[in-house]
């Protein structure tokens, strides 16, 4: 038998060998599932199976990118480069480029990002005449996405009753209009977001017979890794591909199932055995990352969940160190006893910067941890920050590239239209778009035909410029590659030039930052052929555009790099560190106060806990402080519900008390609002239940949480009859301030990050605070 089956435990054998029909494989953390997926593939492909019938779908590119290299090492040759594996966003654009035509969008049609999705829909709300402060972008945006990754088109969104009355609810009636509105004018700009990747597949696969056949037959082994991360839109997709030959493989594990608020289902891999007959189980307990302790804590936090498939994680490795429970007074000395704890690790234990991850519930958190790393020079990687395909200057230079590849990119256009300036105003740009609205044609359509809209003479010539240079460029795409395209429109629009202009320090690091991007652009265009795709396909630069656009924040970083990594635990999935600082225990912060109105949110925090837990291999640290400043309020904290459900066995409390286009129906016949409710898939918990059993009662007997109130009592303050918040951006020591609950005050210091700064503000009657800027209203006085 092959060396690759002799390196297996015995359920990971079982789960390898097994070829055709169902199966599920329920992986417990660290327990080797990316190994067993990447040698079940090797394996079908050693057995004679075609690399183009097998389809392997991940969550990250990185895993994609990981699995891909773990198998040609196992094989030791090149045939895992026709093997379609990928992100279900990455996998389904490559397929809806060549079958685009069928839906009625070009093959070139644009992939717009989050940023670019949320500006389409602040333009339509625009438009419609509704209040942006009241339909806020973001929140409509998020909306139309879950409606979206619950298969509701705008047409069924704005027939289905309970939506409707959800939306009244919010006094936000007109987002069905607004949906409706969106749709279109993403189909006029021959574009797609991230969710329609999704949407567009499966109407591919539910209208078109043909599509549906050829693609059956393509993919006869289907392979989803993170299963219980799939949403509705996703799961209809796997039943439709894989109807056909029901090879389908699915991994994951229900304890790590975290992602509800982004439309994943945990029902989806509870109830896989009822999606098909005789499906084989395969469950993976052995864990091979963390120590004993470790394993046996997550064991003991997750036991109180419900909804889950039994199982019992395991290790040969080491006992190893108990969990350190960690007190502070406050989330500044909690910040600062973590850095001085990898400081003390580094040289104590001969730990690298890379060994280490200070994980928490939400992003707010990380201000104080970067100050105590940066105060000692240890170096730190934080990922959720401001990403760099999200730059201004490079979403400039794309937005250039995008219409050369796809003029109807309304987005893009309106963008680089005027930039650097050419002469043409915002009045004749509004001018433009109005009349592409009235005549139901493309901005670019529009721009073409200038003479005929009436363009003043002036306006006139630019116009015709611009429509002329981005034709040229546009000829290039035939026998230029993505780089020699991009150096030229650099150079053509004196974008470049105009940066390299500007020698202020802000604008050398726009100027580097479109020197990086091009010289990516460079790398891009040498590397080699992969994924069986013609060589000058993939030098393209439309290729390339589709693949930075869905890049994530992880993608960009570099995972060896010796940092100390910070991020939120969400985005720490699937990763794994020597020592770990869980931070932030606290009632009303993990678990989050959002999430504890119902046991299903609740225990879906619970399996946020355990997956912290799993990321550490030999070190744990929980942190909490007893006082954390949020939203400009000082307050108190009680410790988690969840440290008490670690056995005191496993923990170390000697630092405890420490002081220091189809608009229709896109689904099938459950109502629309109980498919983006969860309501067509069944609960959780009851099929859990009717499956299991139920688990014994835990009687729950501590008082119901009050939320804490401030230190010191505030003498409420009448703000003045004209406070209007002023930008603080550029607040000063010494300036005069007026707070509309702590009255009046003068700026005593400033701290904090760039992005999160804090002032101290000694007030008139009511003593210093601390004023986070960003989210406190404050009226420079003088």
């Amino acid at each position: 038998m092959s060396d690759y089956i002799n390196g297996l435990n015995e359920q990971q054998r079982e789960a390898v060998l097994h070829k055709d029909g169902p199966i599920m494989i329920v992986a417990g953390a660290g327990s080797g599932k990316t190994k067993v997926l990447t040698t079940r593939i090797a394996h079908l492909l050693a057995q004679g199976v075609d690399a183009f019938n097998i389809l392997a779908l991940t969550f990250t590119n990185k895993a994609a990118k990981e699995m891909k290299e773990r198998i040609e090492k196992i094989l030791g040759n090149s045939n895992a480069r026709s093997l379609y594996i990928g992100t279900f966003h990455s996998v389904f654009a490559r397929v809806l480029r060549g079958e685009a035509h069928r839906l009625g969008y070009p093959s070139n049609f644009t992939i717009y990002d989050t940023d670019d999705a949320k500006s389409v829909v602040k333009t339509v709300i625009n438009e419609l005449n509704l209040d942006d402060k009241h339909y806020k972008p973001n929140v409509v945006y998020n909306r139309i996405s879950q409606a979206k990754n619950s298969l509701v088109g705008p047409a069924e969104y704005a027939n289905d009753y309970a939506i409707q009355q959800e939306d009244m609810r919010a006094n936000r009636p007109a987002i069905a209009q607004i949906y409706a509105a969106y749709a279109q004018r993403c189909f006029k700009n021959g574009a797609m977001d991230f969710d329609d990747l999704l949407i567009k597949m499966y109407q591919l696969l539910k209208e078109h017979p043909e599509s549906l056949h050829k693609f059956q037959h393509k993919f006869k082994y289907i392979l989803i890794d993170e299963y219980q991360d799939t949403n509705p839109a996703q799961y209809e997709i796997i039943k439709l591909l894989g109807a056909a030959h029901e090879n389908v493989c699915v991994v994951g594990d229900d304890a790590q199932s975290i992602y509800s608020f982004r439309g994943a289902t945990i029902e989806n891999i509870l109830q896989f055995q009822k999606d098909y007959d005789d499906v084989k189980v395969v469950k993976l307990e052995q864990n091979y990352r963390s120590t004993q302790s470790i394993i046996k804590a997550a064991n003991e936090v997750i036991r109180n969940n419900k909804g889950q498939i039994p199982k019992n994680l395991w290790t040969d490795n080491a006992e190893g160190e108990k969990i350190r429970l960690v007190r502070m007074m406050t989330d500044n000395e909690e910040g600062k006893f973590v850095a001085d704890t990898i400081q003390e690790q580094k040289l104590r234990n001969h730990f690298n910067n890379r060994d280490f991850a200070i994980l928490y519930r939400t992003n707010a958190q990380s201000r104080a941890f970067e100050e105590s790393l940066r105060r000692m020079a240890i170096p730190y990687t934080m990922y959720g920050g401001v990403s760099f395909y999200q730059r201004k200057e490079i979403k400039d230079l794309i937005a250039y590239l995008r219409i050369i590849v796809n003029p109807r990119d309304e987005e893009s256009l309106k963008r680089i239209i005027n930039y650097p300036t050419r002469g043409i105003g915002k009045t004749s740009i509004d001018r433009a778009v109005l009349a592409a609205n009235e005549h139901n044609i493309t901005l670019w359509e529009v721009l073409e035909k200038a003479r005929e809209f009436g363009f003043k003479a002036g306006t006139l010539e630019a116009v015709e410029n611009f429509v002329l240079m981005i034709r040229s460029f546009a000829s290039m795409l035939a026998t230029k590659n993505a780089y020699e395209v991009a150096t030229h429109v650099g150079k053509q629009t004196n974008l470049v030039k105009e940066l390299f202009n500007d020698k202020t320090t802000e604008g050398l690091a726009r100027y580097e930052n479109i020197q990086e991007l091009l010289n990516s652009i460079k790398e891009f265009t040498e590397r080699p052929d992969e994924d069986g795709v013609l060589e000058e396909e993939v030098k393209g630069l439309g290729n390339y555009l589709q693949q930075i656009t869905l890049l994530t924040d992880a993608d960009e970083k570099d995972p060896n790099a010796d940092t100390v990594k910070l991020m939120t635990i969400h985005a720490a999935k699937g990763l794994e560190f020597s020592c770990v600082f869980a931070a932030g225990l606290e009632e009303m912060l993990f678990p989050n106060a959002m999430a504890i109105n119902t046991r299903e949110e609740l225990e879906e925090e619970r399996r946020l806990f355990y997956v912290v837990i799993t990321r550490a291999k030999q070190r744990l640290w929980i942190t909490y402080a007893n006082t954390r400043y949020r939203f400009g309020q000082l307050v108190q904290n009680e410790p988690s519900r969840f440290i008490e459900e670690i056995p005191s066995d496993f923990l170390d409390r000697s630092f405890a008390g420490g002081g220091a286009r189809n608009q229709g129906t896109f689904g099938d016949n459950k109502s629309a609002y109980d498919r983006m409710h969860g309501g067509s898939f069944g609960n959780a918990a009851s099929q859990a239940e009717k499956k299991y059993g139920p688990p014994p009662a835990k009687k729950d007997t501590r008082p119901a949480y009050v939320p804490p109130k401030p230190y010191m009592k505030t003498i409420e303050h009448n703000p003045s009859p004209d406070f209007v918040a002023s930008d603080t951006s550029a607040l000063q020591i010494g300036q005069k301030v007026e707070h509309q609950k702590f009255g009046f005050g003068e700026v005593v210091s400033m701290e904090g990050s760039a992005h999160n700064p804090i002032a101290t503000v000694k007030f008139q009657y009511n003593g210093e605070k601390k004023i986070m800027l960003n989210y406190a209203k404050l009226r420079i006085v003088e």
